[in-house]
């Protein structure tokens, strides 16, 4: 991995961050794709296992073996599962996962697809990992097109000529690039969709706090004088329409879906 790779380390500051935006994506899409009870789940890039958390409580599988490439983020993910669960966690990469092929009746990625150097490499590994037949599926921030959850954030770091670091691959992120991704890798019955969500903050403090919570945004606030930060954070709250009470904050993301040929 490059050293200017966008890393998770922390798993609590990742709940506060993104973890709760992934379950509220999460719900529809694992609805959406419709795997039977009783699969044989792969998780990639399971991160704090918000996801697989999701996984376990909606999707009534026999084994999800969740893997990360960080170990503290797979620390974190062990700790928040109260009762034993058929989860096996992974230390690993995307791009060479560390089960057998065939192995797996539904394979997942989510919001991992866009961090991913090589994502047609991460979708072969997937398939790879699916029995015939089996569904190969993600679902990732429409970032290009504003979908981000820190989308406002973004656009004013923009203006200022500070612009946040994008993952690597996040070309891949539009619906059509994710779409074209799969049905070139030959899988079948590829269909896509859009998950259009909210989140509600209890003030523009904690909204603002999640963001900061994110190593890359932070990095750029660090750099910042006093003076430059507050007027960024009112610029913000301006493009929200943020008073002093709740703040209801909406992103997109999309998602794609297809079979494994037998």
């Amino acid at each position: 991995m490059s050293t200017d790779e966008i890393r998770f380390d922390d798993g609590a500051a990742y709940e506060h961050l993104m973890g709760r935006w992934t379950v509220k994506v999460g719900e529809p899409f694992l609805d959406w794709i419709g795997v039977a009870p009783g699969g044989r789940w792969l998780d990639v890039g399971c991160g704090n296992g918000a996801f697989t958390e999701l996984l376990l409580q909606r999707a009534a599988p026999a084994t999800v073996q969740a893997i990360d490439p960080s170990a503290a983020q797979l620390a974190y993910a062990r700790q928040r599962l109260n009762a034993p669960a058929p989860v096996q966690w992974l230390q690993g990469d995307a791009m060479q996962l560390p089960v057998p092929s065939a192995s797996q009746d539904a394979a997942v990625m989510a919001l991992v697809l866009f961090f991913v150097p090589e994502p047609a490499a991460g979708l072969a590994e997937m398939l790879r990992a699916v029995r015939p037949g089996g569904t190969v599926a993600a679902y990732h921030w429409d970032i290009l097109n504003g979908g981000f959850p820190l989308a406002a954030i973004g656009a004013e770091l923009q203006k200022r000529g500070t612009p946040a670091k994008l993952p690597p691959s996040v070309s891949i992120s539009t619906r059509e690039a994710s779409e074209a991704l799969w049905r070139a890798a030959g899988l079948q019955q590829v269909r896509s969709t859009v998950f259009t969500v909210e989140r509600e903050f209890p003030d523009f403090d904690d909204y603002w706090r999640s963001a900061a919570s994110s190593n890359t945004v932070r990095a750029l606030f660090e750099a910042m004088t006093a003076d430059e930060l507050q007027a960024l954070r009112e610029r913000v709250r301006e493009r929200l329409g943020a008073d002093s009470g709740p703040l209801l904050v909406r992103a997109r993301a999309n998602a794609v879906c297809g079979v494994k040929g037998r």
